[in-house]
């Protein structure tokens, strides 16, 4: 009985499983983590691209991305519910309208308090950019990012008050460390020395500058201080499926990195797991890597689900220097390399195939870092946070 009485109902606006989507697999990570609080009773609201899809129970309402009468409508439904609190998980390609200006027809219309997440924050918007941000900072109780050197760009590009702006780390599963070369003998990677890159493949992730950093880090090394060797040993694994909503420009895009490693005969170096990957998968696959490399080309990029997982089990990591890359690699937990520079990229690469003593620091650092980013304790800092904004709410009301 005690226990009913504690609930307090909150709502998710979010793309959402089996929609396949990084921020679909972050909100079903966070609210299945919020789950067990026995404080929170948690809803969501599916934005769908296309027609309906067959969710499961925790999805309570859907609404067509591109109908702007849908936003309209969630927002009466919402004012008359039992829900407290609407969070919504914000990346302009997931919402309807001009830059997915149509959200900002929900806050107009919504009456209970709002926390946004931001999944996007650039340094260089588009004024209608720039406005959406600019709205939903006026509108939500919270703005939460996931790094602090995004802050100031919130404040001083989109002017959010910076009592508003709340700094909450990307949550990774926890899960059994698994044994490296275990792992390598189970997939069939035995004595191979594994870099991965994993996620949605289209264009902007500069997977061919990884490819091309492969090809001269077989070739030799020119490391100072090393001694001229070549790994020939070096398995570059290209892990995850064609980015749904790119479909034609992200399949020309594969066409195009499996023609380059054709022409670099790259095929016993580098391998394409062309499918979605389960989070089990992706945690696997990064445990049996001795690097992980995100050769993104956005240095706007204020979060990456794919580098944060890799932090958080504790690898070591070559990135060109995006927004959240510099925030995670900085003070020597990994190595930052030159946007579009396979040069760089494979400098990067060699530096840790040839140091075991600094790949095995870097390792210890990202770790160290990572064990803070296990979702349950992301998701208390969360929790925390939607309870201030409700019980402050409800004093306001009371007044």
């Amino acid at each position: 009985m005690r226990q009913a009485k504690s609930y307090i109902d909150i709502a998710f606006l979010s793309t959402y499983p089996p929609r396949e989507c990084g921020i679909a697999t972050f909100t079903e990570d966070i609210i299945s983590t919020m789950g067990f609080s026995g404080i929170i009773n948690t809803y969501v609201i599916a934005i769908n691209n296309t027609i309906e899809q067959s969710y499961g129970e925790k999805v309570s309402i859907q609404i067509r991305q591109n109908e702007k009468s849908d936003y309209i409508k969630l927002a009466q439904k919402l004012n008359v519910s039992k829900i407290k609190l609407l969070v919504i998980e914000h990346e302009y390609g997931i919402y309807g309208g001009d830059n997915g200006e149509y959200i900002l027809d929900l806050i107009n219309n919504l009456e209970i308090p709002v926390v946004t997440t931001l999944h996007t924050i650039l340094s260089e918007p588009s004024p209608k950019q720039r406005f959406i941000i600019n709205e939903l900072g006026k509108k939500s109780e919270k703005i939460v990012t996931m790094a602090r050197n995004t802050k100031e760009i919130l404040q001083t590009i989109y002017d959010v008050e910076a009592s508003k702006i709340e700094v909450i780390h990307h949550g990774v599963p926890k899960r059994q460390f698994e044994d490296r070369e275990v792992l390598k003998k189970q997939f069939g990677y035995e004595n191979r020395q594994i870099i991965s890159t994993f996620g949605l493949i289209g264009p902007g992730k500069g997977i061919e500058h990884g490819i091309e950093a492969i090809a001269k880090v077989i070739q030799g090394s020119d490391t100072i201080g090393s001694e001229n060797k070549n790994h020939e040993d070096v398995l570059y694994l290209i892990l995850g499926q064609t980015h749904p909503a790119l479909k034609e420009e992200g399949t020309a895009y594969r066409n195009k990195l499996e023609q380059l490693v054709y022409q670099l005969d790259l095929s016993e170096n580098v391998k394409f797991v062309n499918k979605y990957l389960s989070k089990d998968d992706i945690i696997k696959y990064l445990q049996l890597s001795d690097i992980y490399m995100t050769p993104y080309l956005a240095k706007d990029q204020a979060v990456s689900g794919t580098l944060a997982y890799a932090v958080g089990y504790g690898k070591a990591i070559v990135s060109t220097p995006y927004l959240y890359a510099k925030e995670m690699l900085s003070e020597g937990n990994g190595i930052l390399a030159e946007f579009g520079n396979s040069d760089s990229l494979a400098d990067g690469i060699k530096q840790i195939l040839e140091d075991p003593f600094k790949k095995r620091k870097m390792e210890r650092n990202t770790l160290k870092i990572g064990r803070t980013m296990y979702w349950d304790k992301v998701v208390t800092q969360y929790t925390n946070m939607f309870l201030s904004v409700i019980a402050s709410n409800s004093e306001a009301g009371e007044v």
